[in-house]
């Protein structure tokens, strides 16, 4: 056995495993274990760890037959020999004198590195299982042999640290025994031995994390990368990563020649490969991870016919060099490390091949997205679980759907990009990611808006993509801010009509009838409801007419007309049932829930939500169960339930605040209001009511009406007018994450006193004489959620100075127009800056940005 040239990190699940295996009865265990893996992936370290602990269990001990430097397959079986001791008998076949010579022996036995001489080696060992029953193999090998009886155990990367753990975290308790990470506490390891000194910290274990990532827990990647701190900070490897084969040079000398580089290490299974397995590992890199069906339509041509993707792809995945992810809607899903993946994109490059498959990727996101919004629009008949797997297939495509729209945006493909954006849109509204999609769209806007120059390299989007767009855009507008929303919407209503969209019409106007009511504007919403009404009608579009139907019913309710409201409300739900629409179907319930709580009924408010919940659950609507969720705690609320009411509120503005609904936010700050008024508790009512107030004015939308606000008020009339006019400046002064954080603080039990400051005041009371109270300024305008755990992002230095410039005002809540207008820059090119930000950071939002920045001040 050889001796471990360092200490042996990690793998302790793996190594159990392993030794459970190797170690069990005879008649349970499998005689040839092969450990498989791309390469750098650990395979030879981990066997002669588990050969080690192992030995002692067989009479005639464990051996290692090195394989790597052999090229000449007739040798296998000469090395197995010699390092058995065992001698070639004269006109006798070496491979007879060897299975007779282990026949009767009870030994553990290693072959090691056998994927360049994997035929031979097959044959060997089904030779020497055959003959030699006390004989167990373990072979590690980048594929596996394919021999009978042969249990194929893929050893998996370090594990890495997710994306949410801080530096507190993977330091908690202090001393590298406290490291919760495999991949950080082997780069801690190696960079000590490299730089003796060093040590993971509070200052770096940050970058480290993201390092180790970045590397995809690759043990190989990470001791290379380890070597660098002679020279290099963490942060400036880190940055370096773009060109990581130049990086990643640095090796043992004294090991084999493809494990001294990155590159050699890949190279190594690249030369092994056939000419289509090449080709096809080569396109698979145009993906962030795809499905079989996905391979073969973007991947095949005359070259590599579709019928044979299967065969070359399932090759791949044997040969670890493509890894198998769970399973989504009911297929395969694969994906490629990060290192061979750029290792692919490069060789694709060099065949001339990259613009090709990339627009083939392009096409195929616009097809598939302009279906699936014709499915999930119901624009054609499909069952309700088509309509799920809509949204469901879009949460595993939304790394290539960002790929696509970061090559459109580049290229200055305008029209692509929109088209792409609109389809997508109903994801964005269902999920809550209204700033994502409204920055995709704006920047795809933006570059349309610069084709009106004929000098402009884009080409002008015609009205039918436009004018969908601009609704679109509308549509992720109104729940934060509905007066906005109007006006892109109009534009959008022009457009559509011109151009025949006969169903982006009905949309439009339901649109405008919807804005028009949170502003308070009763009539105009009435008048482009009944318009919508009849465009929905005539286009054969039931579900702009349900949802037409269901904007009615509000409009009834808010003039009274409780009778008529029902009606409308259960003719929308009948609609959305005709087309098997169950998210259609739960935003009717959610009107009738709302109208048993207006006729005084907190029982049938109750079922009503409930019914509605499991339905919005299902697709994670995430502004619907916000609002479902509010309902139940009203309705809780109602019923003297407060404890319940209090556990319902807090989920709802917690999801309304994470998805920027100023709206949700709103309301349930107004919800909380009368939990304090049941809680005795005045002082939080005037705050809460004054900070929805403020939100209400930011937003928009109309002022509380005066007998709700009256009522709010009178459970404060024992304040005194002094004391009350002070809460209001005080609670009005509030942001909205200061509000939010307000209504979520639990109230004393027993009067007992708060001693949590709020702008200077307590929770319970005015701030005392002595303090002066500082009211927060104002949130800038989609102000992000920066009331979570900050995550471990990178530091500062993978980012370039303008970078810096645009994440400190992306955490201030800056649109792309408003980062444009600060910098002096066209809003397409800050969308290009938010979206290289996102990438170097592993992010996939800017709330994340923000949420990371909050914990990484800079100063631009």
């Amino acid at each position: 056995m050889p001796q471990a040239p360092n200490s042996f990190i990690g793998r302790q699940r793996e190594v159990a495993e392993l030794l459970q295996l190797v170690e069990q009865e005879r008649a349970l265990a499998p005689r040839l274990l092969s450990l498989c893996g791309p390469g750098g992936i650990g395979k030879t370290r981990l066997a002669l760890h588990v050969l080690a602990r192992a030995a002692d269990t067989f009479a005639d001990g464990a051996w290692v037959v090195d394989l790597s430097d052999l090229t000449q397959p007739d040798l296998v079986v000469f090395r197995i020999a010699s390092v058995l001791g065992i001698s070639e008998e004269p006109s006798r076949p070496l491979l007879d004198t060897l299975a007779d010579a282990l026949a009767s022996r009870s030994l553990l036995m290693a072959l090691d590195n056998c994927e360049h001489l994997i035929d031979v080696c097959a044959l060997v060992c089904q030779r020497l299982l055959a003959t030699s029953p006390g004989l167990r193999l373990i072979v590690t090998s980048r594929e596996p042999l394919r021999v009978a009886g042969e249990h194929v155990w893929q050893v998996p990367p370090l594990t890495v640290p997710p994306l949410t753990m801080t530096a507190d975290d993977m330091l908690a308790n202090a001393g590298e025994s406290a490291y919760r990470s495999e991949a950080i506490s082997l780069f801690a390891d190696r960079a000590a031995a490299s730089l003796p000194g060093f040590a993971v910290s509070p200052d770096n274990a940050g970058a480290v994390a993201t390092l180790c990532r970045a590397l995809d827990g690759v043990p190989l990647a990470i001791e290379l990368a380890a070597a660098r701190v002679r020279a290099l900070s963490v942060e400036q490897i880190g940055a370096r990563l773009a060109d990581r084969f130049r990086l990643l040079t640095t090796g043992d000398r004294t090991a084999p020649a493809r494990h001294r580089t990155l590159r050699a290490t890949i190279d190594w299974s690249y030369d092994l490969l056939t000419g289509p397995e090449r080709t096809l590992l080569r396109r698979l890199s145009v993906f962030a991870g795809w499905s079989l069906e996905m391979a073969e339509q973007v991947c095949s041509d005359d070259e590599l016919p579709a019928d044979e993707v299967l065969d070359v792809m399932s090759a791949l995945v044997d040969k670890s060099l493509v890894a198998r992810e769970r399973e989504v809607l009911g297929q395969a899903r694969y994906r490629l490390l990060d290192s061979i993946r750029e290792y692919a994109a490069a060789h694709l490059d060099v065949v001339g091949e990259s613009a090709a498959f990339e627009r083939r990727l392009r096409d195929y996101t616009l097809r598939v997205a302009e279906q699936n919004l014709a499915t999930g629009m119901a624009w054609e008949q499909a069952p309700w679980s088509a309509r799920v797997n809509v949204f469901r297939r879009w949460d595993a495509e939304m790394g290539n759907v960002w790929q696509v729209l970061t090559r459109c945006l580049a290229a200055g493909d305008a029209a692509t990009g929109l088209r792409i954006c609109t389809a997508i849109s109903p994801a964005w509204i269902v999920r809550g990611a209204f700033a994502e999609g409204g920055e995709w769209l704006d920047a795809f806007l933006a570059l349309e808006e610069a084709a009106a120059d004929p000098a402009a390299p884009v080409d002008p989007v015609p009205p039918g993509v436009r004018g969908p767009a601009l609704v679109a855009r509308a549509q992720l507008t109104l729940p934060s801010d509905p007066a906005s929303a109007d006006a892109p919407a109009r534009e959008g209503l022009e457009l559509c009509r011109s151009a025949g969209q006969a169903f982006w019409t009905a949309a439009a106007l339901n649109l405008l009838a919807e804005s028009a009511m949170h502003t308070g504007d009763l009539p105009e919403a009435t008048r482009r409801s009944a318009e919508a009404l009849a465009e929905a009608r005539s286009a054969g579009d039931v579900w702009a007419e349900g949802y037409a139907l269901g904007t009615q019913a509000a409009l009834a309710a808010a003039h009274g007309r409780l009778r008529e409201a029902s009606e409308l409300a259960h003719a929308s739900i009948e609609a959305m049932r005709g087309i098997d629409h169950v998210w259609g179907v739960a935003r009717g319930l959610l009107g009738l829930a709302d109208l048993a709580r207006l006729r005084g009924d907190p029982r049938e408010a109750h079922v009503r939500y409930t019914e509605a919940l499991p339905l919005l659950r299902e697709i994670d609507s995430r502004p619907q169960l916000a609002r479902c969720l509010a309902g139940l705690g009203r309705a809780a609320l109602d019923e003297g339930e407060l404890a319940e009411g209090r556990r319902y509120l807090a989920e709802s503005i917690r999801l309304s605040r994470s998805t920027g609904s100023r709206i949700g936010t709103t309301r349930a700050l107004e919800a909380f209001a009368t939990l304090a008024v049941r809680e005795k508790e005045p002082e939080r009512v005037v705050r809460l009511v004054a900070a929805a107030s403020a939100l209400r004015e930011a937003a928009g939308q109309p002022p509380l009406p005066g007998n709700r606000l009256d009522r709010f008020l009178a459970a404060a009339r024992d304040l005194g007018p002094v004391t009350v006019d002070q809460l209001w400046a005080q609670g009005h002064a509030l942001d909205a994450d200061a509000a939010v954080t307000l209504a979520l603080d639990t109230p004393p039990l027993n009067g007992a006193p708060h001693d949590v400051p709020v702008n200077g005041a307590t929770a319970n009371g005015p701030a005392p004489p002595t303090s002066e109270a500082q009211p927060a300024a104002p949130a800038q305008p989609g102000a992000p959620d920066l009331s979570g755990p900050v995550p471990a992002g990178p530091p500062l230095d993978p980012l370039t100075p303008r970078e810096r410039e645009v994440v400190a005002l992306l955490a201030r809540g800056y649109t792309n127009k408003a980062i444009a207008d600060e910098l002096v820059i066209t809003p397409a090119t800050a969308a290009r800056h938010v979206a290289n930000i996102l990438g170097k950071l592993g992010f996939a939002t800017r709330t994340q940005v923000a949420w990371w920045a909050a914990g990484h001040p800079t100063d631009p």
